[in-house]
């Protein structure tokens, strides 16, 4: 088996070189801390830049007429597409009494999973790109004129325009959701392609919606691939891409002027004696590296972003610690890219984002499936918080930041007398849109293994 080449060079030259490689390999959980990180100070100039993400968000202002009409669940938030964010202390204290560690700082949970029109972070990325490219069209047509209200967009005349063009997108699930609803809704023909481990429940509600779902045997790439093909043969189809769409990551890096308010309103402090760490779920790369982008900006050298994925399909933890970015496959390494976290089973990373983060992210770490249902359940027990999987990677973030392999990190950031005031936030990117039955599975599961 170690004969395998990949990118010229044997698997034992890649383990000797990196030896933490070696126990991804082997599926075990690992914390990877990037030895590219910097201080933000050493960057003097940013693509996209903070104008290109304080435009994006003030695109979803000018939207909020049309989504509290077409979508009258946001009536209450005035049409803006936003989570709340809670402090999970029984959760904290529960993990620290598991892995007999004193867990310093606060634990938060921001809401994703129950994010208005369709359950998970892609209702950001996903939602904005569509509306921009919709916007796009209708000056492009003469529609929408000058100050405008955008709630002329849940019109006929608009809708008219829009079934004359058509959407695709590749996804293992949620991304595919986001995309589908709001294009279905402002009257698009949309196709969204499927890998195998997307939820028939997601593919079901998208069909409802007038959605065309095409399912594929094989995993992520192949979906993105022939959504990809499929796009490029139509001038009138518009390809959401994933993997490269800088339009989706400034959707997701709005969430981070948000959280920024948030965090103010609850009197929460975030600066040189208050560090800030935030752990995201990691598929593809597009969602957690928004965020994390937003918030290094925001928040610089007093942020401290991690990416969660699981064992068997950490492509961004390859791609990054390899600096292969998305010359690399989980498959190339022999990992399945088989799990029950659908919304992360992505075999190969987003170079686009990898690249963008080099120096930016702090590490990425990974978490098994068993203790993704583990966390599940407790987290339903003890919070009634309820997530689909994917969303519980980020949860083990703070047991790692107290660990033994975390201390050069701590060390090395002068962060050690900082760790009593510190806060740390789990991204919760799915779950409110998970049909109960298959929501009491997923409890189930979580509540044997742990018994």
């Amino acid at each position: 088996m170690l004969e395998k080449i990949v990118q010229g060079k044997s698997l034992e030259t890649w383990f000797n070189e990196f030896p933490k490689l070696r126990e991804v390999y082997d599926l075990k959980e690992v914390l990877w801390i990037n030895d590219k990180y910097e201080s933000i100070k050493s960057k003097t100039s940013f693509e996209p830049s903070m104008d290109d993400i304080l435009d994006a968000m003030n695109r979803l202002g000018r939207f909020a007429s049309y989504i509290k009409v077409a979508f009258p669940v946001t009536r209450e938030s005035d049409g803006i597409i936003e989570s709340e964010l809670f402090e999970i202390e029984m959760m904290k204290n529960d993990l620290a009494k598991k892995v007999n560690m004193d867990l310093e700082g606060r634990l938060f949970i921001k809401g994703d999973h129950a994010l208005p029109i369709s359950g998970s972070i892609k209702a950001r990325g996903g939602i904005y790109e569509v509306l921009k490219h919709a916007e796009d069209l209708a000056i492009s047509h003469g529609l929408l004129k000058e100050g405008m209200d955008y709630s002329a967009f849940d019109s006929e005349e608009f809708r008219a325009l829009f079934s004359q063009h058509s959407i695709a997108v590749g996804s293992t699930g949620n991304l595919g959701l986001s995309i589908g609803i709001i294009s279905a809704r402002l009257g698009f023909k949309v196709y969204v392609h499927m890998s195998s481990d997307a939820k028939k429940w997601k593919k079901d509600l998208l069909r409802s919606k007038g959605v065309t779902v095409i399912e594929y045997e094989s995993d992520y790439s192949k979906a993105v691939e022939e959504g990809r093909k499929q796009s490029e043969l139509d001038d009138k189809m518009y390809f959401v891409d994933d993997e490269n769409s800088v339009n989706l990551f400034l959707g997701y890096a709005v969430a981070a002027l948000r959280l920024s308010k948030q965090l103010k309103d609850m009197n929460i402090a975030v600066d040189s004696e208050h560090p800030l760490f935030v752990y995201l779920p990691c598929g593809v790369g597009g969602g957690p590296g928004g965020v994390a982008y937003g918030l290094k900006l925001i928040f610089g050298d007093n942020v401290h972003c991690f990416f969660a994925e699981p064992t068997h399909s950490p492509c961004m933890l390859i791609g990054m610690m390899t600096s292969l970015h998305d010359k690399v496959s989980v498959q190339d390494f022999d990992i399945d890219n088989k799990t029950a976290a659908d919304g992360l089973a992505v075999g190969r990373p987003s170079g686009f984002v990898g690249k963008i983060l080099e120096n930016l992210l702090s590490g990425v770490y990974s978490v098994t499936d068993e203790n993704l249902f583990i966390m599940l359940s407790d987290l339903a027990d003890l919070e009634e918080i309820y997530l689909e999987p994917s969303a519980l990677a980020g949860v083990k973030g703070i047991v790692h930041m107290h660990s033994e392999e975390a201390k050069g990190y701590i060390e090395k950031n002068n962060l050690a007398d900082k760790m009593k005031d510190s806060v740390h936030i789990v991204w919760a990117t799915g779950g409110s849109m998970v049909p109960e039955a298959e929501m009491k599975l997923y409890y189930e599961t979580g509540d044997k293994l742990r018994k």
